[in-house]
């Protein structure tokens, strides 16, 4: 089959790999008709992920159909269409019983990470009874790929750690595709401002097409003060770090107002500074977490009423279009956004 495996930092290749096969009885293999490129994926080709190593087949996300099963599998069959989750879980140990999937002591972010994922013709499923979602009826499948990552994860990791509700100010840093999803997910809960915030005046014209209530550019170095201006002074009860650079961290650190939130999404690979001194009498939290896609299943019963005045509809966040034998130009394209325009790129297998 055709894959594309990570080779160290800067380096990739579209390779021939052997079909992978079950290796546990729990173990689903799925025909990749869908997947996309996140932002982590440049992360690991920076050498920011060290648990990834070379020879790795990168990705995390997509939509297929169930090729075969290991005999303890019992929820899907061959034929199956299915959503795969970036996140494996067994179900079964003390992080899951927490519902903290992303902990699973034998899953987690291990798909394209620590074991083979996503952006090839097949793939294997560990734990694929909890681990794998039927695809209903009706449900477009392109949007359906949107729910492998970055939706739950910026529902999850965003809107709920950063306490996004009825009435409240919120700063998303980064408009990239991540922010852009925080930005749809916010939505449910009805805040009074959606502060967008990034260098790219493209993407801000997306995110107010997408509901965003200001957009701030960020360029001149001023986001902060233009925040401040924007809420009497106040800053923002959750500042959604969406980037993973420390400037965008930093530029949390001093948007939010006192009680708020700091909501870190991004993935960072070098330090940040935390300015206590700055922050040690404001009653702020602050925020971390991995996806463990608890959200899911709502999600897609939200994506299901798209056509509803409060469904949700993540296909626009789709840009580009490529088949899996062009995936070295689809991450060229993405890895470009600034000269691209690219959200997110959608590969067909």
């Amino acid at each position: 089959m055709k894959a594309l495996v990570y080779l160290g930092p800067n380096n990739k290749s579209l390779e021939d790999r052997p079909k992978p096969v079950i290796m546990a009885p729990t173990d689903a293999i799925v025909k990749v008709t869908r997947t996309t490129i996140c932002g982590t994926d440049l992360h690991i080709l920076k050498g920011d992920v060290p648990s990834c190593r070379p020879g790795r087949i990168l990705g995390h996300e997509g939509v297929g159909i169930i090729d075969s099963v290991g005999a303890a599998v019992t929820t899907f069959k061959v034929g199956d269409p299915v959503l795969i989750s970036c996140v494996s879980a067994c179900g079964k140990c003390t992080y899951c019983r927490r519902q903290m999937y992303s902990h699973c002591t034998t899953g987690g972010w291990i798909l394209g990470n620590t074991i083979d994922g996503t952006q090839a013709e097949y793939v294997r499923i560990p734990h694929a009874d909890t681990s794998l979602y039927p695809i209903p009826a009706g449900v477009d499948e392109e949007a359906l790929v949107m729910l492998s990552d970055i939706l739950p994860t910026a529902l999850e990791c965003g809107v709920l750690n950063g306490r996004v509700q009825p009435g409240s100010t919120v700063a998303i840093v980064g408009s990239g595709p991540i922010g852009l999803a925080a930005l749809l997910t916010a939505k449910f809960y009805s805040p009074a401002e959606i502060i967008m915030i990034d260098l790219d005046d493209g993407r801000l014209e997306v995110a107010k097409r997408f509901g965003a209530t200001q957009t701030i550019n960020s360029a001149n170095g001023k986001a902060a003060d233009a925040v401040m201006k924007l809420t009497a002074g106040l800053g923002v009860d959750a500042a959604i770090e969406a980037v993973g650079v420390p400037v965008t961290f930093e530029l949390c650190q001093q948007i939010v107002a006192a009680g708020g939130t700091i909501a870190n999404i991004g993935v960072h690979g070098v330090k940040v500074d935390l300015h206590l001194e700055k922050l040690w009498d404001r009653n702020i939290s602050i925020t971390t977490r991995l996806v463990d896609t608890v959200s899911t299943p709502m999600l897609i019963k939200t994506l299901h009423s798209a056509h509803r005045p409060h469904g949700l509809d993540p296909k626009p966040l789709i840009t580009h279009r490529f088949k899996l034998d062009q995936i070295l130009d689809a991450y060229d394209t993405f890895g470009h956004a600034a000269k691209t325009h690219a959200l997110k790129v959608l590969i067909e297998a």
